[in-house]
């Protein structure tokens, strides 16, 4: 087999780039390890201006007659695109279990038919954009949602089926065409995805992919001269400068970016269920940027729900994601463990007290232990930046106005969960933190039709249902005098 192809998990997925309908190779390539076991997965193509060029240039090719299709026109392709994810569920699975070491059976049972339903319940909602009108006295106005034009979507390693889906789904449905820069840690499902979508009938050109560095590939997508829309999942450095870029071209740019989430328990909650929440944080090797890092306690009941929580993070096995038993898989990359165990090092040489793990697993190079931070210094690095691995913080609280305080003393704001069973104290607190999405008495519910999205260092924009289609097209208003038109 050519470098063209790699098998994962006994499945052949293509490593070239997919322009314009067709593969396309690039001189260059870069190697995929699996952070399952650190084996080399893939020489993919590594891609630069030319291929990002020929991308851009097919998907401004390809949109004038996707747009001209209407939603209506669409919606069977996109229909028969949701259906082959399913269809290719354990493939899917498999080869993102193996890309980018997330459980196999969160993979087959949540995420595939997740994606799924990304691309089918956007297609589906851009039905109701056709014929919205709102009647003034002089005027009907006519709102129109046109189809923006060439978006680019650049997807991070951590959920990367997930939310590519996520940006595809109402990008394509609204009647953009898309370039996708994947992620070079984790970019094998997004090529399967090409081949299910044009299985599925999707045009050439309306779907294109090229993989690489993101200095270099994505640098030459988001410098592009002829895109209309950004889309950006990843960290808030990088978009700092993505936003430089599309500041010099005023290209409308949407960013989910890190967190550092308050999880808030009152002493009125249901402490069984919030130590399952709590224990929960630790999922996808705390590889997750709504996971809730900082741990508030109404301190009347620290000492008995910790031991609650203990009982909880027990149930966490570390170990191979491919085993049904496991709860904890391996972090991404060598690069990355480093990172997460030189926060927790900086914190114990900083007088912080390892609750429970703060060292690498015995199981793996890449794997590390749950860990539960103690006698955190505020304003310390470990309270303050996003650690993004299964490492949280412990915090303890006297009353409501000292926890709305010590979950908004944070650069960032884009999830957190507060478990009460008042609901006035619920709701009070909840109105007073600064942040895009809050949980209460359960987390990561994520209805696509809700916004989502982050305050602060978090994010700018919303998306998930109308507010996709905010940005995914430019809203015109038709605004019609009455009786201007004569009457035959």
């Amino acid at each position: 087999m050519s470098e063209s192809t790699a098998t994962i998990a006994g499945v052949a997925v293509s490593t070239d780039h997919f322009i314009a309908g067709k593969r396309v190779a690039s001189k260059g390539r870069f190697p995929v390890y699996s952070p399952v076991d650190g084996l080399l997965l893939a020489k993919v193509s590594a891609g630069g201006k030319a291929e990002m060029d020929a991308a851009v240039a097919a998907a401004r090719k390809a949109f004038p007659a996707w747009a001209a299709l209407g939603p209506k026109g669409r919606l069977p392709i996109l229909r028969r695109f949701a259906e082959g994810i399913l269809a290719h569920k354990e493939k899917l699975a498999a080869v993102e279990t193996m890309d980018n070491g997330s459980l196999l059976a969160g993979n087959l049972h949540r995420i595939v038919p997740r994606a799924a339903h990304n691309i089918q319940f956007f297609a589906e909602w851009a039905l109701t954009l056709e014929g919205h009108a709102i009647d003034s006295p002089e005027v009907v106005n006519h709102v129109r949602y046109d189809p923006a034009g060439v978006a680019a979507l650049i997807t991070p390693w951590n959920a990367p089926m997930m939310l590519t889906t996520w940006k595809i789904g109402p990008c394509l449905a609204a009647g953009n065409t898309a370039v996708v820069k994947p992620p070079e840690w984790a970019p094998l499902t997004c090529s399967l995805l090409a081949d299910i979508a044009q299985a599925a009938g999707l045009p050439d050109g309306v779907l294109n992919i090229v993989q690489g560095i993101g200095e270099v590939a994505g640098d030459a997508l988001v410098n592009h001269p002829d895109i209309d829309r950004i889309s950006f999942t990843g960290s808030t450095d990088t978009a700092r400068i993505i936003g430089q870029a599309a500041a010099r071209s005023i290209t409308p740019m949407s960013a989910e970016l890190g967190g550092k989430s308050a999880l808030i328990v009152c002493d009125d909650a249901d402490l069984d269920a919030a130590a399952q929440t709590v224990a929960g944080q630790y999922m996808n090797a705390g590889q997750v940027c709504l996971a809730g890092t900082r741990v508030m306690v109404e301190r009347k009941i620290a000492e008995s729900f910790l031991e609650k929580v203990k009982g909880a993070v027990s149930h966490m096995k570390v170990g191979d994601p491919r085993e049904p038993g496991t709860r904890v898989g391996p972090l991404i990359t060598k690069e990355h463990f480093e990172r997460v165990s030189g926060f927790v090092e900086r914190a114990k040489a900083a007088g912080a007290e390892m609750m429970w793990g703060g060292n690498g697993h015995n199981f793996g190079e890449l794997y590390y232990q749950p860990t539960m931070v103690g006698n955190v210094a505020r304003h310390s690095e470990i309270d303050q930046k996003e650690v993004f691995g299964p490492v949280l913080n412990w915090y303890t609280f006297a009353g409501d106005d000292e926890v709305i305080a010590m979950a908004n003393d944070s650069p960032y704001g884009l999830g957190g969960s507060l478990y009460s069973r008042s609901e006035d104290r619920a709701m009070r607190i909840a109105g007073a933190i600064k942040t895009g999405t809050l949980w209460v008495n359960c987390f990561f519910v994520r209805d696509l039709a809700a916004p989502f999205g982050g305050a602060k260092n978090s994010g700018i924009g919303r998306e998930g249902g109308v507010w996709s289609f905010d940005f995914y097209t430019d809203i015109k208003n038709v605004s019609v005098r009455k009786d201007s038109f004569a009457q035959h």
